[in-house]
């Protein structure tokens, strides 16, 4: 009897009271929480359109590339939702402005490009090579069907690719391009795109070197090229959205393998710790892979509350940790703080 009570007292001072525990929840956010009030509004009677590009050098120096601004909507919306924003630069009263913008950690805005208003027709992306020491801005315009390098702080234009309003598929057009992935020696890869299947290589000073791929579900066959990376061992990883699979090239081109029920790989993003993160637009969810294909983790919901994900189209990570995601359908880019104590293999790290 005496034995009998020891045991229930030692069981008792190891055991956590059940008041203590968290109840409830849904893990929405998975390893992180939402930062609130970022960024801040611009204007009380606008506001952004499709948001589609980000990128972030440092926690005071956030890109944001986005597609025109629309007219706050005070009409009731069921479940309380937004209209979604991906139409926006087809909208009659939209308007270009504030296409470019970077931010600082608080969500104020510091720089706005308007100067280059005029340039885009529908922006996509915004690329910075890993390799490059003056950091030069890369922005592609699908609508356009056209590719713009900048100086970093964007008051020179230092190549364009493509021209704009004509679309084609030989050396000096592109048909809705959406992607560039680099090489250290400064050549980079295209991925083109909405209308042309196919990936071209160019040199470091835009010229044409090769492409490959042409419509179809086959190995080295495409519908919506729609991102691309290249890893550390010069293996070239393409989003193919409407299949639904991300395929895998070596530097010229030749296919090696194919990861298959991705439901729509929006965009794709190597980390430095060599794991491959995937943004799939239609499930919304984040998906982290091994390099040889294997699911490891994924998190996200589709909702317009904050920490919801309507169309991740592009995210970043910022030297200290926070992931900042663009959103297509949602309008609007949302910074993600990593949770106290956070398991590092849930978190997305800095990019390759």
């Amino acid at each position: 009897m005496r034995t009998g009570w020891v045991m229930v007292v030692l069981i008792m001072m190891f055991v956590t009271p059940a008041a203590a525990q968290d109840r409830g929840g849904e893990d929405e956010t998975g390893p992180y929480e939402v930062a609130p009030n970022w960024p801040l509004p611009l204007h009380a009677d606008y506001t952004w359109g499709s948001t589609i590009g980000v990128w972030a050098v440092s926690p005071d120096h956030v890109f944001v590339f986005q597609r025109g601004e629309l007219p706050v909507s005070n009409e009731p919306l069921a479940a309380g939702y937004i209209p979604a924003r991906g139409g926006a630069t087809a909208a009659a009263n939209n308007r270009m402005e504030h296409i470019l913008c970077v931010y600082d950690s608080t969500g104020k805005l510091v720089e706005s490009w308007e100067q280059h208003n005029g340039l885009f027709v529908r922006p996509h992306r915004i690329v910075i090579s890993p390799y490059d020491p003056d950091k030069s801005v890369w922005l592609i315009d699908d609508g356009g069907h056209q590719i713009f390098k900048f100086t970093y702080d964007g008051k020179k234009l230092l190549m364009t690719l493509g021209e704009k309003g004509k679309p084609g598929n030989d050396k000096s057009h592109f048909n809705r391009p959406t992607d560039i992935a680099f090489l250290p020696n400064g050549d980079f890869y295209v991925s083109d795109g909405y209308v042309n299947t196919r990936v071209v290589k160019f040199n470091k000073d835009g010229q044409y070197q090769f492409e490959w791929g042409k419509p179809g579900k086959g190995p080295g066959e495409f519908d919506l090229v729609h991102a691309i990376v290249i890893d550390a061992q010069n293996r070239i990883y393409v989003a193919d959205r409407t299949n639904s699979r991300i395929q895998v090239f070596d530097l010229n081109g030749k296919f090696l393998s194919q990861w298959t029920n991705i439901r729509s790989p929006f965009y794709l993003y190597l980390s430095k710790d060599n794991y491959l993160w995937v943004a799939d637009g239609m499930t919304n969810k984040f998906l982290k892979y091994d390099l040889n294909g294997k699911l490891l983790y994924s998190w996200g919901t589709f909702g317009a509350f904050p920490g919801g994900l309507w169309g991740p189209h592009q995210f970043s990570v910022d030297p200290e940790g926070n992931l900042y995601v663009a959103e297509t359908f949602g309008g609007r880019v949302q910074k993600f703080k990593p949770k106290k104590g956070a398991d590092p293999a849930r978190l997305i790290a800095v990019r390759r």
